[in-house]
Formats: structure tokens, C-alpha cells, sequence
């Protein structure tokens, strides 16, 4: 059976598909992430980026530099400002969108297998037994996207 999810910004402007489930789910506690999700922390599935279409709309970015002294590209909803995916930058930057994944229209599924930036995680939140945690962002991020 092929895989296939929608999602979309929150006034409806633009609208998107994905055609492959992502490589990976994980939560950034980084306070950057705190910022720009308005919470405890920031989601992102990582996907190829063939399998991320645009099916209504046209985002618009900004760039924005890393901790990690990398650029990435953010894509957002002109109209209402929903923050949708960004281009990670550097390596994994070159096939990868990182989506915003509770932009998708069916959440229910969606299973992070790891957190970062634990350090700067607020109190309150609980992680998952079996869910692997980092203190920071972690060096070797190739097991992300095997």
C-alpha cells in the first residue's frame, strides 16, 4: 500500500502531500525551537525532499543561522505565518526537508524515536521510555536518515 499524508497552514493557503513516510521523527527542546513552535519544543520528520509537494499556495522563506554554523532555509505561509518545513542546510541540507510535522492533517501516527537539547528541555515534560535523548544536538547525525 503506498503512503500518502496531507497537511497544510493554518488559514488553508497552502497545502502540501507527502508521498514516503518520513526517514525519521525527532523533538528539538533547543530554545530556538521553544521560540519558533511557541511551546515546549519543536517537532521535525525528515524527509526527502521528492517526496514533500507543494499542492496549493506558495510559501515564502527566510534564512536562519544554526547553533551548529549552518544556514537553513524556513518556508512558511505568507497569509497566516504557519511555519511548514525548512532546509536543514549543510550535508543534510542537499536531499532533506525537515516538515513541521504538526502541519499534517492525520498527527495520529507520528512516533519521535529521539529528543535533543535535553538540557535545555522545560521541567515539565516527559520523554518516552525508549526514546533516545541528547543533551545537545548530536555530532554524528547519519543514523537520522539511514
Amino acid at each position: 500500500m503506498a503512503f500518502y499524508q496531507t497537511g497544510g497552514c493554518q488559514c488553508g493557503a497552502v497545502r502540501y502531500e507527502i508521498t514516503a513516510p518520513p526517514r525519521t521523527i525527532y523533538c528539538c527542546h533547543c530554545t530556538g525551537c521553544q521560540t519558533q513552535s511557541g511551546t515546549a519544543f519543536g517537532m521535525t520528520a525528515v524527509m526527502r525532499k521528492e517526496h514533500l509537494h507543494i499542492t496549493k499556495g506558495e510559501p515564502r522563506s527566510f534564512l536562519r543561522d544554526t547553533p551548529m554554523g549552518r544556514t537553513m532555509t524556513c518556508w512558511f505561509c505568507p497569509d497566516c505565518g504557519t511555519r511548514l518545513y525548512h532546509d536543514p542546510g549543510g550535508d543534510l541540507g542537499r536531499e532533506n526537508r525537515n516538515l513541521k510535522p504538526g502541519t499534517l492533517d492525520d498527527t495520529t501516527w507520528l512516533r519521535p524515536i529521539a529528543h535533543f537539547f535535553t538540557r535545555s528541555m522545560q521541567p515539565w515534560v516527559s520523554i518516552p521510555d525508549g526514546a533516545l535523548r541528547y543533551e545537545a544536538m548530536p555530532g554524528d547525525r547519519g543514523w537520522l536518515t539511514d
